[in-house]
């Protein structure tokens, strides 16, 4: 596999890599560099960008940097350097859109149930920023809906997963009958059924806010999992 790596797929690699190492030695990357939610003060323009090669963990990195590498190398084999990077980064800020779109729903929906109680709102900010909140405010709004408010506005997102997601529909695209396996599914399945699987997947967790692997929220952002595939879904059709 490492033989057959492309040279725009080596050079993310490696930029990921450096980001990912790096951020272990400037613990301020993660807060400059992660996609927040883009009403709060902790949002910079650039971020859209840069969230695109933050990794939350080792695990995290190495399943993107993987996918990248066996997804990416084939189609920039075919494409060409400049349109699979076009690609890749428009899949990422598509990624970015989709997660920021939710985000402001779920935040904007607990918010304006308070509002509408008369919450004052500078101290719903002022708390958010402390990430507190009023026990009070559970007679007007419910856990979850607290919970999903408070995690969009506070928590940033990171990692290649949109842009991978991307690659992985224009694979399916290209190459509909090459045979796919995830680690605990021993059985090949065709990337043109597989793609569309995680998915729905994916789909169904994002609304469900919990993991297949456990209860509870798993932190991570479905929604810019499906965000990134429609982006390469629209730009394969």
């Amino acid at each position: 596999m490492m033989n057959n790596m492309t040279d725009t797929v080596k050079q993310l690699l490696i930029i990921n890599v450096l980001f990912f190492i790096g951020s272990y030695f400037v613990p301020q990357a993660n807060e400059l560099l992660s996609l927040h939610y883009f009403e709060s003060d902790g949002f910079k323009f650039w971020q859209p960008i840069t969230h695109m090669f933050m990794h939350g963990s080792l695990m995290h990195i190495f399943f993107n940097m993987f996918a990248l590498v066996s997804f990416g190398s084939a189609l920039e084999h075919f494409w060409g350097a400049k349109k699979f990077l076009f690609f890749y980064l428009s899949c990422g800020i598509g990624a970015a859109l989709i997660h920021s779109g939710v985000n402001y729903y779920h935040f904007h929906d607990g918010l304006n149930v308070l509002l509408s109680h008369n919450v004052d709102k500078g101290q719903i900010i002022e708390l958010l920023n402390q990430g507190k909140y009023d026990t009070t405010w559970l007679e007007f709004i419910s856990q979850n809906e607290l919970e999903k408010m408070y995690s969009s506005y506070l928590t940033p997102a990171v990692g290649a997963s949109g842009e991978t997601y991307g690659l992985l529909v224009a694979f399916a695209f290209m190459f509909p009958n090459a045979e796919l396996a995830l680690l605990f599914i021993p059985v090949p399945i065709k990337a043109k059924y597989f793609v569309p699987g995680i998915l729905a997947i994916d789909l169904f967790l994002g609304f469900k806010g919990s993991s297949i692997f456990g209860a509870g929220s798993t932190g991570i952002a479905h929604f810019a999992h499906i965000g990134g595939a429609i982006t390469g879904f629209l730009m394969m059709w």
